[in-house]
């Protein structure tokens, strides 16, 4: 079936295309959501007037969202899990786990499906992106770290070595100037 987009769809195309989709994609998607209509002679003939008035409304959108994108592009999301001894986690950090952390630490109302992640089932720094728009996809990090650590985002405050750390080599020598009784 042949139809014409009438919103950009993501991961199929702008709003002015005429794409090839399958039968039951069009008939009980993309057409009941007013995304697309059939792509007859007369509907391809408004093609170019739907291209100009989407890219209208995209640099609109892409306006107001790039204050959003700039702030979440900031956003480094940790979260506690229990995890085996080889990294992979009991359970998962789902995409709606890190939506709820992301309006709670940003105030941003994100929709789940707006990210673009498979659940983490493994510790470390994983990257998550969010799209915004078509072409604003800012990216997040998120840390899972194993529950019951210390939280690797909080800076870890270096101290000076005790006395008893420093090999004999390293001990600092005073400078005085009785050099006799250093010896």
């Amino acid at each position: 079936m042949k139809v014409l987009l009438i919103k950009d769809v993501y991961k199929l195309g702008r709003a002015g295309d005429v794409k090839k989709v399958a039968d039951g994609y069009g008939r009980n998607f993309l057409l009941p959501q007013k995304m697309a209509v059939l792509a007859t002679p007369g509907a391809i003939k408004t093609a170019e007037h739907i291209r100009t008035k989407a890219a209208e409304k995209r640099v609109i959108l892409n306006e107001e969202m790039s204050v959003v994108a700039k702030a979440l592009e900031k956003v480094q999301l940790t979260f506690g899990a229990r995890a085996g001894e080889t990294g992979k986690l009991y359970g998962s950090i789902t995409s709606q786990e890190v939506v709820d952390a992301l309006q709670k630490k940003t105030g941003y109302a994100i929709k789940r499906q707006q990210l673009d992640m498979q659940p983490l089932r493994t510790l470390g720094e994983h990257t998550v992106r969010i799209r915004l728009t078509m072409d604003m996809i800012p990216e997040i990090k998120v840390t899972v770290y194993h529950e019951g650590e210390a939280e690797p985002s909080l800076p870890i405050e270096e101290t000076a070595p005790k006395a008893e750390e420093i090999k004999p080599a390293e001990q600092p020598v005073e400078a005085s100037g009785n050099t006799e009784a250093a010896a």
